[in-house]
């Protein structure tokens, strides 16, 4: 069905899109959400196909991007601690 292979697409673009902005700049919140909205996409498409080697490839991919959220955050939390912001 075709809205399969959009949203496959979609979320190659978006992966692909955020991969290149944690390499150019860094870490961010924004970053890694762009990676689960992208990871969710492949993982929509992938299921629809049946293909089970990349449907565990994003899922895991999205637990990284969650965890790389914790992380973000917490490096954040402790940043204006410190600085008292």
């Amino acid at each position: 069905m075709l809205v399969y292979e959009v949203v496959g697409w979609i979320g190659a673009v978006t992966v692909l899109a955020a991969y290149w902005l944690v390499t150019r700049s860094g870490t961010s919140v924004l970053y890694h959400a762009l990676n689960i909205i992208g990871a969710g996409g492949l993982l929509v498409n992938a299921l629809y196909h049946g293909a089970f080697p990349s449907t565990t490839v994003n899922v895991v991919w999205i637990g990284i991007a969650l965890w790389g959220i914790g992380v973000t955050t917490r490096k954040r939390a402790v940043a204006r601690e410190v600085h008292g912001a």
